[in-house]
């Protein structure tokens, strides 16, 4: 296994967090829960899910101190990557991060308040991906400490990798691992009333030792809530280099797929 095959499996992953970690509001009931289905599941960016749907969900507990835990779940197909590309085009196949994986679990909490149109946000999210380790590959799993910050309409955070690596990222060439990777990001929700909306992202994901693994990203989208949920339409694009993010999930390295170009997928989300 080598620096280029690690980043291939791994930013597939890089695209969750702005959906996983919820947001309360002051109102809001102590126990909720959601149900979702997507054309495309992206994070950061980055189809986890080869370009193809995904059924979601997941439930979170806010207390009235402001402090909260949940838990979310997605199919998922890029642990299962088995072939990649180098810069040159050169086509290495391999096994995969783990055996018998279709999904990614994650487990969250932390601290949110407000004051006024002000917020903040500060808490830990680690991605889980049940299955087989493989032999001599370093595990998906994944623990991220978080801080946002919120002024109406627009939020901020910065999410650090605490974990020994970033989603199986490594740098094999130097022997040295990803901890201290992290993602900054800037998202816009406006309330366009009727129950329209429009949203704006942008984020710049780091792999620290894999530079050629770091990238930004960027989304726009609308979003309807059509009374039994809400609908959203959006385009994401990054500029990931093409050749790290061509995948197969095929021994023979055929059925390759861009993950980090640009793309629209709606999706459809359920609260209760």
């Amino acid at each position: 296994m080598n620096t280029l095959r690690s980043m291939t499996h791994t930013l597939a992953a890089a695209g969750l967090l702005t959906t996983v970690v919820p947001a309360f509001a002051d109102n809001a009931a102590p126990l909720t829960a959601n149900v979702g289905i997507t054309s495309d599941y992206v994070f950061r960016g980055v189809s986890q899910t080869q370009g193809g749907p995904a059924i979601q969900g997941g439930i979170d507990y806010a207390h009235p101190s402001g402090f909260y835990v949940g838990t979310w779940a997605s199919n998922v197909s890029w642990v299962s990557v088995r072939s990649f590309k180098d810069s040159n085009g050169t086509v290495t196949t391999g096994d995969p991060f783990k055996e018998n994986n279709s999904m990614e679990w994650d487990f969250y909490g932390g601290y949110k308040a407000s004051a006024g149109d002000f917020g903040y946000d500060l808490g830990v999210i680690t991605y889980y991906y049940p299955g087989n380790k493989t032999a001599g590959a370093k595990s998906p799993d994944t623990t991220e400490v978080y801080l946002g910050g919120s002024w109406k309409f627009l939020s901020v955070k910065y999410s650090h990798v605490v974990s020994e690596n970033f989603i199986g990222w490594y740098d094999f060439t130097n022997n040295r691992n990803t901890r201290g990777s992290h993602y900054l990001e800037l998202n816009a929700n406006y309330d366009l009333g009727g129950g329209w909306g429009v949203l704006g992202h942008v984020g710049h994901q780091t792999v620290k030792h894999v530079g050629d693994a770091s990238y930004t990203d960027w989304k726009v989208g609308v979003s309807k809530d059509v009374g039994f949920g809400v609908i959203t339409l959006a385009y994401t694009d990054t500029n990931a280099k093409d050749w790290a993010y061509d995948w197969s999930t095929s021994a023979n390295g055929t059925d390759f797929k861009k993950v980090a170009d640009g793309r629209a997928f709606v999706s459809f989300t359920k609260s209760f």
